[in-house]
């Protein structure tokens, strides 16, 4: 395995050149940093970040936290994050906290010492528990929005105030929204958009709140069969399929006898050319994240809080 000194011997300059060029580039002169990047590529060099981190403070880390592994609305934000902290030469690690508890806020604190930034995705954490954790370390939140911390926010609620109005103008007198968890910022944004296009034209049911997951959705069959309607906009993917999937078991068809929205992949799965569809890029949002953190961790001096507002692709047949 190369080392600094592998590295140095074939520039001709010091271990110090090279250790600042790879770690400080603006204190070497370009061409000089440009020729050990080169070499230290050539020979697969690899930094050392505990070493570097005890020289510049940084660990060349970014946590990316998420509430659950379960749910797979976060695989790809997680893919879209990974491949631009890898074009940044950064390295993501990824950690499950829900962040409802004072102790499991203690425990991501503890761990967020650790490394040089947080992408957190927190649909459920309370307001004073994330600013908490934005005091330890920079931090970018993930389809949320909190007053003076920056975020990246997948426009979910306009797309599905935009889909509740195509129900409704397609002549669907009954809609519900099965909606997600209990405390969720992104399920109250929806909620509030789909009611704001259903006032005064269709008779809109609330169900839930239930888990983003497909078990969630099968359970909640006879609650939809009950309210009537004849279009329903579930929360999420999963919740969707479990849906469709349960209401395909009792002989209820989908889209004919009942409209349940998904996501494009699965209408052109089931070959279903009826169905309108949202469709949130989460590799995307996940990029615009680690774009967003990057940023402030490179910024000069502090960096002021905004929000990236990424819009939601709607398919209507």
């Amino acid at each position: 395995m190369a080392t600094l000194s592998d590295v140095a011997a074939r520039v001709g300059v010091s271990k110090a050149t090279v250790s600042r060029a790879l770690s400080r580039p603006e204190l070497v002169a370009p061409a000089t940093a440009e020729r050990i990047r080169q070499v230290a590529d050539e020979l697969n060099f690899a930094v050392n970040r505990a070493a570097r981190g005890l020289v510049t403070g940084r660990t060349g880390v970014i946590a990316l936290v998420v509430p659950t592994l379960d749910n797979l609305f976060f695989t790809p934000i997680i893919v879209g994050a990974q491949r631009r902290a890898a074009a940044q030469q950064r390295h993501l690690t990824i950690t499950a906290n829900p962040l409802i508890s004072q102790d499991e806020v203690r425990d991501l604190e503890r761990f967020a010492r650790q490394v040089d930034g947080l992408i957190l995705a927190a649909p459920l954490g309370a307001d004073d528990h994330i600013r908490q954790l934005c005091r330890v370390r920079p931090t970018v939140l993930v389809d949320r929005e909190i007053a003076g911390v920056r975020s990246v926010i997948a426009d979910a609620a306009t797309a599905f105030g935009r889909l509740a109005g195509h129900l409704v103008e397609a002549g669907h007198r009954r809609v519900a929204y099965l909606g997600g968890p209990r405390g969720s910022w992104q399920d109250a944004q929806r909620s509030r958009s789909i009611a704001e296009q259903a006032a005064g034209r269709a008779e809109l049911t609330a169900l839930g709140p239930v888990p983003p997951t497909f078990a969630a959705g099968a359970g909640a069959a006879d609650d939809v069969l009950t309210s009537a309607a004849t279009a329903v906009i579930p929360y999420a993917t999963q919740v969707g399929l479990g849906l469709i999937f349960a209401l395909r078991a009792r002989g209820v068809a989908v889209p004919d006898d009942l409209v349940v929205t998904t996501e494009s992949v699965v209408t052109a799965a089931l070959g279903d050319t009826r169905t309108p569809a949202i469709d949130v890029d989460g590799s995307e949002l996940g990029a615009a994240a680690m774009e967003l953190l990057a940023e402030e961790l490179d910024a000069a001096g502090p960096a002021a809080a905004r929000t990236l507002r990424l819009p939601v692709r709607v398919t209507l047949p």
